[in-house]
């Protein structure tokens, strides 16, 4: 069973986006930060994810909300993927995934009976304080926005 980081101080982290600057959670202080973590750029989940977020993106951030995608794709792959959907928020590379095991979303997957390490889909609302206010593990793409969307009211 995993540990839940709801209450706690959110794990703080530098990461560079997809232009190779580096981000940290702390930089977002004062803000509700919505931190997705997905497995692969390009894949047809993580597209369909990516393009809800980018779809929800000017109510987040009516909201108060900033948007971060993590992912362990590099910097390069992050920018293509980024620029081919037209989304707006950072996409951050993990490629070591010490981030990812840090929230605990780096886990043993099954995909076609090949099994391995890689990111589970998962969602982390922080508030403006920097604790975790909510988290969504095993997230199912069609059912999440809504959820997400209430999260951050």
């Amino acid at each position: 069973m995993d540990q839940s980081l709801v209450g706690k101080e959110a794990p703080d982290f530098k990461l560079k986006d997809q232009d190779g600057k580096e981000v940290s959670l702390r930089q977002f202080r004062g803000k509700k930060v919505v931190l997705y973590f997905y497995p692969k750029d390009f894949s047809p989940g993580c597209t369909k994810e990516a393009c809800s977020f980018r779809d929800n993106d000017s109510v987040l951030r009516e909201k108060g909300a900033v948007v971060l995608g993590v992912s362990l794709d590099d910097s390069a792959s992050h920018k293509s993927f980024r620029e081919s959907q037209g989304l707006k928020f950072p996409l951050l590379a993990d490629p070591t995934a010490e981030t990812s095991k840090k929230y605990g979303v780096y886990k043993l997957r099954n995909l076609g009976g090949k099994e391995f390490m890689g990111i589970e889909r998962s969602t982390f609302i922080i508030d403006e304080n920097g604790k975790v206010a909510k988290e969504f593990r095993a997230v199912n793409v069609d059912a999440h926005m809504p959820e997400v969307l209430k999260a951050v009211s």
